[in-house]
């Protein structure tokens, strides 16, 4: 059964990169907008694994996401890579590497009245941003700070190892997809980005099983 998971998950990563360079050449998509994601592709498969080597190539691969963001007028989603995404990702290998179990880290759940504070203030926060991002010509300003939020929340979950980082991934996941579906009429080369985040969409949920099933055993 591994070994077939295994092909079936390496066979989802090379048909998706195949995809994304058929969209990137019909919708004359430039290289080295689409480079950051064939590091992703590898990413999202280790997160799917929960292997913790997944957040120090995603810390230096935030670099690449910074530039094409700014590109694209995300600036939301820029800076978050830049200044969050990256140090913060690089300071959780750290962190699950000392708390390293097998290929993966010891992982811990939240209590429900921590659950409840955070998603009370992830509305308020979203509703503050929202407001004072009035004053900035985007399109995509609502999609891009609950996404950019949403990145901060996971990025220092994931940090300290909680499993709830796992269904915010999904549910970030499902987000990047319909802001990307928005973004088609205007920039269609960003079928590219779609392609990617469907590809991630599948693994963030088979990781959320992973997780889930790596904390009962480490109970």
């Amino acid at each position: 059964m591994n070994k077939i998971k295994k092909i079936l998950m390496s066979a989802l990563m090379v048909g998706s990169a195949i995809a994304i360079v058929v969209a990137a050449i019909i919708f004359k998509q430039s290289f080295w907008r689409i480079s950051p994601l064939f590091v992703s592709l590898t990413i999202a498969l280790l997160q799917s694994k929960a292997n913790r080597y997944h957040a120090l190539i995603g810390g230096i691969n935030s670099i690449l996401y910074f530039v094409v963001y700014l590109y694209y007028g995300l600036y939301g989603m820029a800076f978050s890579a830049l200044f969050v995404s990256c140090p913060i990702q690089i300071i959780t290998f750290v962190m699950w590497n000392r708390n390293s179990w097998k290929e993966t880290t010891v992982f811990r759940k939240m209590s429900n009245k921590y659950r409840f504070f955070i998603c009370v203030a992830f509305v308020i926060v979203l509703a503050l941003i929202q407001y004072v991002r009035k004053q900035f010509s985007s399109d995509y300003a609502l999609l891009d700070n609950a996404i950019t939020l949403m990145v901060i929340l996971t990025s220092f979950l994931t940090m300290f190892a909680f499993v709830e980082y796992t269904w915010l991934m999904i549910i970030s996941s499902v987000i990047n997809i319909i802001l990307y579906v928005v973004m088609l009429k205007e920039s269609p080369e960003q079928a590219t980005y779609l392609i990617f985040s469907v590809y991630s969409f599948i693994c963030q949920v088979i990781g959320f099983f992973k997780v889930r099933k790596i904390y009962k055993q480490q109970q």
